[in-house]
């Protein structure tokens, strides 16, 4: 028989989209779909439970389908349905744990996959060039989702600690994007004009929606030799993006702002329900954030299609053309280049001449 594998979170688009092509894959047998509320999209075949992970349910679902993979994917920072953000902050890390404990009690788990984020590494000025698996934070995350997914992989380290029977491997992504992206940054990059924190210009990691399917796929799979699907991952595309170049490439224009009143403008911005402005936000628009990505390559054996530009690309098509076209702002950028190099050029030859003339 194949694989019983239960996806939580499936009412989300990441979620939707791994139940209907886990049913394609000849090694599943059965997929259970499970969230809170009822998802708007499609999930093929799957058997669909609403329940609630942070209710001991979850437990039954678990023994009644007799299910040995586990897919928690209801680690998130957008809120769905009615709840806001405390159900939010609830279903990450009361629901984790209720999750993980019905896991330790079942006889049949034997695989757990978890979503987490290269957040947990947190932004802050004395940071690491890059961050590898191993990196401790300079500064841990305050608050937000941030700090949930903290203690998510805490709770996770704890139960491989007590199942060793189980391969338990957690994939920390980058920022995800394309063209159905629904996170805070997507809606950041979907604004007219950017709010940015003057005097900084972080670097910044994606990683596709699509490699975000494959890498979850690769992390059920049995290892291919020379590899494992088990330990902590970090998971983006190749290369990095500073902040200005994102926005070159939207075609949107940047507004930037002193950082003591970003603050202000994130609370404005949440106010009016534009986008979730969030201090874990400002710190990483301020201080960005890389993590290297070997252990995804030699371990775990996972090559992403999308670069972080391929990404962002995909991306910025589906966002259509901002207030300044890409290809305008371009040509208007290479010709203001060009004018200054003349003007450099005719500057320096006449001040060739004058120290010529001088030592003449």
């Amino acid at each position: 028989m194949g694989k019983v594998v239960l996806v939580t979170g499936a009412a989300r688009q990441l979620g939707g989209r791994l139940v209907r092509r886990m049913q394609r894959d000849p090694d599943v047998d059965r997929v259970i779909a499970v969230d809170a509320v009822r998802p708007e999209h499609h999930l093929g075949g799957a058997d669909f439970v609403q329940a609630d992970i942070r209710q001991p349910t979850i437990g039954r679902v678990l023994a009644e389908h007799a299910v040995d993979t586990v897919v928690h994917l209801d680690v998130t920072g957008t809120p769905l349905g009615a709840g806001g953000w405390s159900a939010v902050k609830e279903t990450n890390v009361i629901g984790t744990m209720q999750l993980l404990g019905a896991c330790q009690k079942s006889p049949h788990v034997r695989r757990l996959v978890v979503k987490s984020t290269t957040s947990v590494y947190g932004s802050a000025p004395r940071d690491p060039a890059v961050f590898t698996e191993t990196t401790p934070a300079k500064a841990l995350p305050s608050g937000g989702f941030a700090k949930d997914s903290v203690e998510v992989e805490g709770y996770v380290r704890g139960f491989a600690r007590r199942r060793p029977d189980v391969a338990v491997c957690v994939l920390r992504f980058a920022n995800i994007l394309g063209p159905c992206a629904d996170s805070p940054l997507a809606e950041f990059f979907s604004l007219p004009v950017l709010p940015t924190v003057f005097g900084y210009d972080p670097r910044l990691q994606f990683v596709h929606e699509d490699d975000v399917m494959d890498v979850l796929s690769r992390a059920l799979r049995e290892p291919r030799r020379g590899t494992l699907n088990s330990g902590t991952f970090n998971i983006a595309g190749d290369g990095v993006l500073l902040l200005s170049q994102c926005s070159r490439r939207l075609g949107r224009p940047t507004l930037p702002v002193l950082l003591p009143a970003v603050k202000w403008v994130g609370s404005a911005l949440r106010t009016v329900g534009i986008t979730d402005f969030s201090p874990e936000q400002i710190r990483l628009l301020t201080h960005g954030r890389v993590v290297s990505t070997a252990q995804m390559r030699e371990t775990l054996g996972f090559e992403p299609r999308f670069t972080t530009a391929e990404t962002f690309a995909d991306f910025a098509r589906s966002r259509g053309v901002g207030l300044l076209p890409p290809q305008s702002l371009a040509r208007a950028v290479d010709q203001v280049a060009e004018s200054l190099g003349a003007r450099l050029a005719r500057g320096g030859g006449s001040k060739v001449q004058t120290v010529q003339s001088d030592a003449g």
